[in-house]
């Protein structure tokens, strides 16, 4: 690649970038009084991370019977409102377990 297109290429990513953190805070100034704005606002990132790693799950291990029961797991354990670093580790062991047999 020569450092022209290189250069194009960061200028092109550093726009992408930019423009969805600046966008929001030219847009929405004033504080948001619809219901339905702010709940849609305050969990739209969560249901993005959930639909973007939702499906590896089940492609991350060998086998997907082991990676449905950690899912399994950490689905159980989150909601049960257990901590993060909780609900990893007892979706690695069960995994890890269950591999064991597999």
């Amino acid at each position: 690649m020569s450092t022209e297109r290189i250069m194009i290429c960061i200028a092109v990513m550093a726009l992408v970038t930019y423009i969805p953190r600046v966008l929001p805070v030219t847009v929405f100034r004033k504080k948001i009084k619809s219901r339905f704005w702010r709940s849609f606002l305050d969990y739209t990132p969560y249901a993005v991370l959930g639909a973007l790693t939702f499906p590896d799950i089940f492609y991350s291990t060998g086998h997907t019977v082991s990676a449905a029961v950690g899912a399994i797991v950490a689905i159980c354990l989150g909601y049960f409102r257990k901590s993060l670093v909780v609900v990893a580790v007892a979706a690695i062991a069960a995994v890890y377990i269950v591999e064991m047999f597999l």
